[in-house]
């Protein structure tokens, strides 16, 4: 049985889809209810209380583990999860990480993530980590403004970087989970281009037939949304690299079609497959 956290998301839905698809037996881990494929479990749990995931875990071979935004903030344990998972007899983690562990090593909540991953690296455990770079699914924040108003607002419109389509992330987890020739392994994700927030709108703008305008946030105003949802060290991070993203931020990445057989999926490919978000 493989356990997925984070199921009912961008990433942990199409992956748990895919494992149940693939024929396997799926534990869908989330705080709230969600739908779910026939067949697969839903256990509701807060990774915030590493032991409200024990029951979940019983019997498990394998563990997707995806940490939420506060799980990044400080004094949070998520480490403490995959010492559960050891207990619990878990053979093999994927863990969920970040392109920034390696291009922004120094950033606060880069330096967390980096002991999450040196804990699983230490537990004795089959692992394999994903580090993917800005998610092409961060365009659903501006579905209630293309909707309402024809508008997205976002911060530094004319930087780009390659952003990856959630569902290429969860075929490249599905094959950690599945295939142990990805054990030991540690994968940077990205899209086939470098986009920017402006690019992003027009291909909206063309999937629907209509107008949306781009409106350009300040760094202030763009925080101010942005700590309504994640701590604020994650925020920073996240700004300091979508404003003035590095080489290594921008380079495309081969690891998903090394590992997939194909290239990533580019941005209007999401683009189409969410478009109702944005009608």
């Amino acid at each position: 049985m493989i356990v997925v956290t984070g199921a009912t998301g961008n990433v942990g839905r199409p992956l748990t889809q895919a494992l149940a698809a693939a024929g396997e037996q799926v534990t869908a881990v989330s705080r709230d209810a969600g739908p779910v494929p026939d067949g697969v479990r839903h256990v509701a749990a807060d990774l915030a209380e590493p032991t409200s995931l024990a029951p979940a875990l019983t019997g498990a071979k394998a563990l997707f583990l995806l940490l939420s935004g506060d799980l990044h903030a400080p004094g949070a344990r998520p480490a403490d999860i995959i010492a559960l998972a050891a207990a619990r007899g878990v053979g093999r983690v994927v863990l969920l990480s970040s392109q920034g562990v390696a291009t922004r090593p120094l950033g606060p909540s880069r330096i967390a993530m980096r002991a999450v991953e040196d804990a699983l690296r230490g537990s004795g455990l089959d692992w394999a980590v994903v580090r993917p770079g800005g998610f092409a699914s961060n365009a659903l924040a501006w579905a209630e403004s293309v909707r309402t108003r024809g508008t997205v607002a976002a911060p530094f419109g004319d930087v780009g970087v390659p952003v990856v389509d959630p569902a290429d992330i969860a075929e490249v987890a599905a094959a950690c989970l599945l295939d142990d020739r990805h054990t030991g392994r540690v994968y940077e994700l990205t899209g086939p281009a470098v986009i920017t927030p402006r690019q992003q709108a027009e291909v909206i703008a063309a999937a629907l037939g209509s107008p949306v305008r781009f409106h350009e946030l300040t760094r202030d105003e763009a925080r101010a949304t942005m700590t309504r949802f994640v701590p604020a060290e994650l925020a920073d991070d996240t700004l300091d690299i979508i404003s003035a993203p590095n080489p290594p931020e921008l380079r495309i990445s081969p690891d998903v079609e090394q590992v997939l057989g194909r290239a990533p999926h580019p941005f209007h490919n999401w683009v189409a497959r969410n478009i109702a978000a944005f009608r």
